[in-house]
């Protein structure tokens, strides 16, 4: 199985593979100062601890070794961290999961759009990779969005997986967007 680049450039953005403990000061505080905005959203922030993220950081080196969950941090020109974008491996081995968040104050400024058509056209680098979902709850309309302004398509809703988003609706919607054919553009 292919694996993404470890640092992909956006221009003023830039993703790349969490560096463990080195960003764990860095990672903590995005956490915290966003816990409040993902609440509503992702069920892990609630309780987010220092030990937590040492643990995010420790499970990421090691998935991303292991091939299974590719983590970014999306990082400013500045090297200041506003959130995060991840692929991932899902039931059916043609294809990844894509998932990202931002810090409230980067939200409204096309960066999780940025973030996920420059992952979206990574993963479509690598030949074992036919398609990319995002899936999101229903009510989280921001994330919508995004699959949305890349060309996404709705494929399905069903009941969403336990434990659910408090401000969730129970719905997971599931966008697909499949490999682009050879000499077409990429998401973006």
């Amino acid at each position: 199985m292919g694996r993404p680049r470890e640092i992909i450039d956006c221009g003023d953005l830039t993703l790349r593979r969490w560096r463990g403990e080195e960003d764990f000061a860095a990672a903590l505080v995005l956490f915290e100062e966003s816990r409040e905005h993902l609440r509503p959203w992702v069920t892990w922030v609630t309780g987010n601890s220092e030990e937590d993220t040492r643990g995010f950081l420790a499970r990421s080196w090691v998935r991303w070794e292991e091939g299974e969950v590719f983590n970014y941090a999306v990082e400013a020109g500045n090297g200041e961290l506003l959130g995060m974008c991840q692929a991932y491996c899902g039931a059916d081995p043609r294809g990844r999961g894509l998932g990202y968040w931002l810090h409230p104050a980067a939200t409204g400024r096309g960066i999780a759009t940025r973030a996920a058509a420059a992952l979206t056209a990574e993963l479509f680098t690598l030949p074992d990779v036919d398609f990319v979902e995002i899936a999101h709850d229903l009510a989280n309309t921001a994330s919508a969005a995004v699959p949305r302004r890349l060309g996404f398509t709705e494929v399905r809703r069903g009941p969403g997986a336990p434990p659910l988003p408090p401000a969730g609706s129970g719905i997971e919607v599931v966008w697909r967007l499949d490999r682009p054919a050879a000499g077409t553009a990429q998401p973006g």
